[in-house]
């Protein structure tokens, strides 16, 4: 196994065992606003703690980007690696409960993401990749779904919120058309593992707007290791951006397609 993705997979277990503990004491933890159904957990900010620590032990050279602290450890000479994290993707379900949240690390080298784990800490799963080695959950080889086509693919999204309401109606019109074209869509809440499903093959596609590079950076080298495609809505390269389509090669394409009209024009250059 690669050294950086076995740090990448110690520090994600650490900070899940970090969330787990904080399930017991939920009701009783220490929360902030940081917007509109945005929520930071005391919890956020020790898992996030305990991944960098544990990254910093063995790489004090490295640079992050993390969802709670920002940016740290960039030089004028730009490091060479940069890890990016969400300690915990789905804080609003962990707060109440709902077991659908995860430990996101992505490891960039030179502005290429070479390394991705999204551990769910409830199911323990690991899904773990590298570039060019392919996308694994639990030590097994996964790949997206052959599934050809929009009728009967299982889609998953996430709703618009925070600082992205201006974008609900265009949403709630790609939300119709897909709904009507599809076996059906699903919103769980947590974007890293809508992605790791994809790789899986759990779901046939995926598309949100609004997220952060921290949501996507592991999420989308597990799907193109697996097999799949990632875009943004405008058909464009995907660099980390806050809108993004991901699926099987046979379902990405008719979607792309389908949400073509519904794409906002701020999203369209």
């Amino acid at each position: 196994m690669q050294p950086l993705l076995n740090i990448a997979i110690q520090a994600a277990r650490r900070a899940g065992e970090t969330i787990v503990r904080g399930l017991n004491r939920v009701h009783r933890l220490e929360v902030r606003t940081k917007g509109q159904n945005d929520f930071v957990s005391e919890i956020d900010t020790q898992a996030e703690r305990e991944i960098i620590d544990t990254v910093h032990r063995r790489y004090p050279q490295h640079a992050f980007l993390a969802e709670e602290s920002g940016q740290s450890g960039l030089s004028s000479d730009d490091n060479e690696f940069l890890w990016i994290i969400d300690p915990l993707d789905g804080t609003t379900n962990f707060l109440h409960g709902y077991p659908q949240f995860a430990v996101s690390i992505g490891v960039q080298r030179r502005g290429r993401m070479e390394h991705a784990v999204v551990y769910d800490p409830m199911r323990q799963e690991l899904f773990t990749a590298s570039r060019g080695e392919g996308a694994q959950l639990d030590g097994k080889r996964i790949r997206v779904t052959p599934h050809i086509g929009l009728e009967r693919a299982l889609i998953g999204t996430g709703f618009p919120y925070r600082s992205n309401l201006d974008w609900l109606d265009s949403y709630m019109g790609m939300m119709k058309a897909v709904m009507q074209a599809t076996a059906g869509i699903r919103r769980p809440g947590a974007a890293a593992l809508d992605l790791a499903y994809v790789a899986a093959g759990r779901l046939d596609a995926f598309w949100e707007l609004g997220l952060s590079p921290w949501d996507t950076a592991a999420g989308t080298l597990l799907i193109t290791e697996a097999g799949g495609m990632v875009g943004r809505l405008n058909g464009g390269e995907y660099k980390l951006d806050s809108d993004i389509v991901a699926g099987t090669p046979k379902v990405y394409a008719p979607l792309l397609e389908l949400l073509a009209p519904h794409v906002p024009e701020s999203l369209r250059s």
